[in-house]
């Protein structure tokens, strides 16, 4: 039997409406969850049954070194004046060679959180800015 190792977590590509954004550091909150809804029949004393309820989706945060590049910002700010322009988006994972093995969709996305750098003058780190997506689906392709 052939031995299958698992990706690593390091290469992805983010597409915001189908444009792929490169250079994220960091990408998490693939997450979805079901409510779980409790119920007792009336002649049932030691029994508690158990449906699915409402689906819920983790925000998905992204960081990446700050550029010139505003276009984060410009789709946050949109938000901050009211309108919000929704967006399809993705995530890809790729392999070794850089071929696409797993895409995550998730649609309606839209940005609820805009961070800036911290910034140090003892350090020397990359100056990293992070934007928070909500979203109202997930899929795995």
């Amino acid at each position: 039997m052939a031995r299958v190792d698992p990706f690593a977590n390091y290469d992805f590509l983010v597409e915001i409406d189908g444009v792929t954004t490169a250079g994220f550091a960091e990408c998490y909150g693939l997450r979805a969850d079901v409510d779980v809804i409790e119920y007792r029949e009336g002649n049932e004393t030691n029994t508690v049954r158990k449906i699915p309820g409402l689906a819920r989706y983790s925000p998905i945060v992204l960081k990446r070194g700050i550029t010139q590049d505003k276009s984060l910002w410009q789709w946050f700010k949109n938000v901050l004046n009211g309108n919000v322009q929704r967006a399809s988006d993705a995530i890809t994972l790729l392999d070794n060679e850089r071929n696409p093995v797993l895409r995550w969709q998730f649609r309606e996305g839209w940005p609820s959180k805009w961070e800036g750098p911290s910034l140090n003058g003892k350090g020397n780190a990359i100056a990293i800015e992070t934007l928070v997506i909500q979203h109202e689906g997930l899929d795995l392709e």
